[in-house]
């Protein structure tokens, strides 16, 4: 079959990883030169797509390919042990009734910035986005150090450093030994009682200064859609087994992944 791995007219830095990662497989890569999908491709039998959500929603329905996306709440979920501080799965209307500073952001698109808000005054207001629309509380907390992980397939398949701080500062396995650390942590969230996540996603993780004891903890950043996320320092072959896992034609997702597609809308030319 033919393989296409599709990207969008901005290509990021980890496009580009990714389609050199993808030639040597026999993958043809195509970067669109519009957000109106050429007609060739349209129902492609071989499609992957790596790109933004704005992009995939515009393209997908009609390239016909399934995008795999954690549950929205499923960080809300996490048992504390896991995250090291509350997390609330709420909505944007009730988010603005908050009256001490939070972090705050969408779970799964850029509809608003991600950042620590001094209280909800300061969220979008109604004019801009709806109450309804479902927005992540939690509480503010500094990580020392962040790493991005890409799980598949019961695995860890790539993982790299990108904060130190809260700053940009990327290094892989080779460069930052707690690469190794991060990915088992993160290979833990596979285990039996905790919320599921897709067959293939992304992962970030970091260290917390505990409370109490002043050592530095693991715990889970955030899960995002591999399909839309960057490999920073990380193998780029290993990241995109899981780009491609995640980001496939739909009729090849499997029966147990098919309640984390993505809910792509009709784009009508």
């Amino acid at each position: 079959m033919d393989r296409v791995l599709i990207l969008p007219p901005r290509v990021t830095e980890t496009g580009l990883a990714f389609a050199d990662a993808a030639r040597p497989r026999g993958m043809r890569v195509e970067t669109l030169r519009t957000w109106r999908l050429p007609e060739h491709l349209a129902g492609h039998a071989g499609a992957h797509l790596y790109a933004g959500p704005l992009f995939a929603d515009a393209v997908g329905a009609e390239l016909g390919v399934g995008l795999l996306e954690p549950d929205q709440d499923w960080l809300a979920r996490l048992p504390r042990e896991w995250t090291r501080r509350e997390v609330v799965f709420t909505t944007l209307a009730a988010a603005r009734a908050l009256d001490r500073p939070a972090f705050v952001k969408p779970p799964d698109d850029k509809s608003f910035p991600a950042r620590v808000y001094p209280s909800g005054a300061g969220l979008p207001g109604p004019e801009v986005l709806a109450g309804d629309t479902p927005v992540l509380v939690s509480d503010v907390v500094t990580f020392g150090v962040e790493f991005r992980i890409f799980l598949g397939a019961g695995r860890v398949r790539a993982a790299s450093r990108y904060a130190v701080d809260g700053e940009l500062d990327l290094a892989g396995p080779a460069e930052d030994a707690r690469c190794a650390d991060a990915a088992a942590f993160a290979a833990g969230l596979l285990g039996p009682g905790l919320p599921e996540l897709p067959s293939a996603a992304v992962v970030d993780v970091g260290l917390l200064e505990d409370a109490v004891t002043g050592r530095p903890e693991w715990a889970v950043i955030e899960a995002n859609a591999a399909w839309a996320s960057g490999h920073y320092a990380a193998d780029p072959d290993g990241a995109l087994d899981v780009v491609l896992a995640a980001s496939r034609p739909a009729a090849e997702i499997a029966p147990a992944d098919r309640r984390f597609l993505r809910r792509l809308p009709s784009v009508s030319r």
